[in-house]
């Protein structure tokens, strides 16, 4: 990938070098004056300090090396000693003209864990933001050069599932999975979704008001943990059918793992890790529990120990998440591990993170990390919810964006009406949760949304498919376009200076985790490109150089929006 910031700080590193300024690093800013320039380097008011010299003296020193170089049409210093870098046309061109945005590869493992859902439950709302946001940080992560694994973790473990399964052994108690003495094959049952959607609500709701029930449900939950055959054949069938359901959705969310394993699968590495823990003086006794404590001096808030085995002898959340990462790191030996989650998690995993540091099951090279976000609130800023109340499902949410896309649909499209609402609906709500940084809760609002104006994936979508037509125009009227060769008007420049901050802002956004970011920049990139076009009539410029700049930077801008929105994971229809 060119790096036009990486040029400009190489470019002050060899003036301060010329004139014995040392420094750990270089960082220039876009000017907050574009009057004045470009960019602005504020360094020599911290130089200052180490040199005990006036700024404004050595930023006139660093200014006056810089104007030498061709690749600045204006440097001046300004107030206490801000130097502002106004770069050269012809360096605008050179470097535009380098057709390169491919990072190379790392050698290095970045291990993502979103998505989170309940095997036997619905997804609902609170799953959105961590499938596309996880998703899109997977693509970040591997637009950069980082391998990557991606693991769903499917809640299919915990009392959920003793919930379902206590629920129809009380409609089904002649099924042979709750005959403990049963011999031979377990039959395959009739359970789909919408039974698993109405059996799960009406059990916790039962658990909550019935004790008896609710105990029950425990040992369900424990027959199942204890491998019982015929309870875990019957998990197994659930399983499968809550599976392929769960893969739909997030299919249509285009997110896409490498590994569907939940705490079923790190439960088994329970044991083992509880032998390796043991061995180590770490463990404490607290009330019968078995803890192992995290906190540190330097706390502001006491951070409570976490706990690794009930007073009962039963593991809890903390402990499997704990055994999920001993296994990651025997497995598959990343170099870091990111759960993407509700933020509200924020002390779980702190805890556990700390928990593996200090047992060190994992080393300290490698990097635990938690992306937590904010909750997705309805347009009146509360929990989304259904007319009746409840936690609205994710399926009828994706329904009702459709619906509104469909209703704002080019009523000339007759073809494939349905596939492009699809894709402009999965843009709308992708756009949507990830324009607002991470870790900030946010209000959906669904005709907002939807609008071909303003922050959202509608206008995003509509002017690239506009720019590939214009593109595609040039093609079938023989107009070649391979180079940048001139630049006019105030449109253009501006447009190119945006392109060339590119890099900085895919680094900033894999730095800080969060996309919104790339979604501001693709939101203004596109709206300075929207302005370059309205001023030019690109393809009756008569000027054939200038044409062909135009349509080059034109393919340029759409090439940069089919990245960044294929690392949101949003797809482009033809036509919309």
């Amino acid at each position: 990938m060119k790096k036009f910031y990486k040029i400009l700080e190489d470019k002050i590193l060899n003036a301060l070098d010329v004139l014995e300024y040392k420094t750990s690093e270089v960082v220039v800013n876009e000017s907050n004056k574009p009057d004045l320039g470009d960019y602005q380097y504020n360094g020599a008011m911290s130089l200052a300090k180490i040199y005990h010299k006036s700024p404004i003296i050595i930023a006139n020193e660093i200014a006056d090396i810089l104007k030498k170089d061709v690749y600045f049409e204006d440097v001046n210093v300004a107030g206490p000693g801000f130097i502002n870098l106004r770069i050269s046309e012809n360096a605008l061109i050179e470097f535009l003209n380098i057709d390169d945005y491919s990072y190379s590869p790392k050698d290095q493992l970045i291990f993502l864990d979103y998505g989170g859902a309940n095997v036997a439950k619905s997804l609902h709302v609170g799953h959105l933001r961590s499938a596309n946001i996880g998703e899109a940080l997977k693509r970040l992560c591997e637009y950069l050069g980082y391998k990557t694994i991606s693991d769903t973790h499917l809640g299919d473990w915990g009392r959920p599932l003793g919930l379902v399964m206590l629920e129809l052994e009380k409609r089904h108690p002649d099924w042979p999975f709750f005959q403990k003495d049963y011999v031979g094959e377990y039959p395959q049952v009739e359970i789909n979704n919408k039974l698993l959607e109405e059996i799960y609500p009406f059990a916790s709701n039962k658990a909550k008001e019935d004790e008896t029930y609710l105990k029950e449900a425990q040992e369900m939950t424990k027959r199942l943990q204890d491998n019982e055959k015929g309870i875990y054949a019957l998990w197994t069938q659930i399983m499968a059918v809550s599976k392929k359901d769960i893969n739909k959705i997030y299919k249509r969310l285009n997110a896409k793992f490498d590994l569907y394993k939940g705490e079923s699968d790190s439960e088994k590495y329970v044991p083992e890790m509880l032998d390796y823990l043991s061995k180590l003086d770490i463990i404490q006794e607290s009330e019968g529990a078995k803890v192992i404590p995290v906190g540190l001096p330097t706390d502001k808030l006491e951070i409570p120990p976490m706990l690794l085995i009930k007073s009962d002898g039963g593991i809890l959340y903390s402990t499997t998440e704990l055994a999920t990462i001993y296994e990651r790191v025997k497995n598959y030996n990343p170099n870091e591990i990111w759960y993407i989650t509700d933020k509200r998690q924020d002390l779980h995993f702190l805890q556990v993170f700390r928990a593996a540091y200090k047992a060190q099951i994992v080393s300290d090279q490698v990097k635990l990390v938690f992306a937590g976000f904010g909750t997705m609130n309805g347009r009146d800023g509360r929990p989304f919810k259904t007319r009746d109340g409840g936690v609205m499902n994710l399926t009828d949410l994706l329904e009702q964006v459709k619906d509104e896309c469909m209703k704002r649909l080019n009523p000339n499209i007759t073809e494939s009406r349905d596939k492009i609402a699809e894709m402009i609906a999965m843009a709308t709500v992708k756009y949507a949760d990830m324009l607002p940084r991470r870790e900030t809760d946010y209000n959906f609002d669904l005709e907002k949304f939807c609008d071909l104006e303003g922050k959202t994936g509608p206008y995003i979508l509509y002017s690239t498919i506009r720019m590939k037509s214009l593109l595609n125009k040039a093609k079938e009227s023989n107009v070649s376009y391979h180079s940048l060769k001139k630049i006019k008007g105030k449109f253009t420049r501006e447009l190119i200076l945006d392109l060339n901050n590119l890099d900085k802002v895919i680094n900033n956004a894999f730095t800080s985790k969060s996309l919104n970011e790339i979604t501001d920049y693709l939101y203004n990139l596109t709206t300075c490109y929207n302005r370059f076009y309205t001023e030019n009539y690109i393809l009756k410029e008569k000027d054939e150089d200038l044409r062909e700049s135009w349509l080059y930077l034109t393919s340029i801008v759409y090439k940069v929006n089919k990245i960044l929105l294929n690392i949101l994971a949003i797809d482009v229809p033809e036509k919309m």
